[in-house]
């Protein structure tokens, strides 16, 4: 299922041209246009769910290879002293897209608390 006017869901569909720097039967994963770190990737579900707050049990497995993906890129990347994974959810979450993505961000010493 897609969205018309989703940004994402247009990347899916190839009507928006994206970088794919990673992508197989469920997901892709593609540089975000304002990076925040050397080494700074969108890792999306080809399926559109809104965010994580609208998965249900039966996205478990959709979840699991969203970050079971997000662990081959960055070792494909190089990002061996470690990376962050970030989900936005919401508004108030930083969600700025209305469709499930993790952030992939490495290359540099991460800091906590991130903000």
């Amino acid at each position: 299922m897609s969205i018309p006017d989703c940004i994402f869901c247009k990347i899916v569909a190839g009507t928006i041209p994206a970088k794919r720097i990673y992508e197989d039967d469920q997901i892709i994963a593609f540089p975000d246009l304002n990076p925040q770190a050397p080494t700074h990737l969108l890792v999306i579900p080809r399926q559109h769910l809104a965010s994580l707050a609208g998965a249900a049990a039966e996205h478990t497995e959709l979840l699991g290879q969203l970050l079971a993906a997000a662990t081959q890129i960055a070792r494909q990347q190089g990002l061996g002293n470690g990376y962050r994974i970030v989900i936005n959810t919401g508004p108030d979450g930083g969600q700025t897209v209305g469709h499930l993505h993790l952030h992939l961000l490495g290359g540099r010493a991460m800091h906590w608390p991130p903000g």
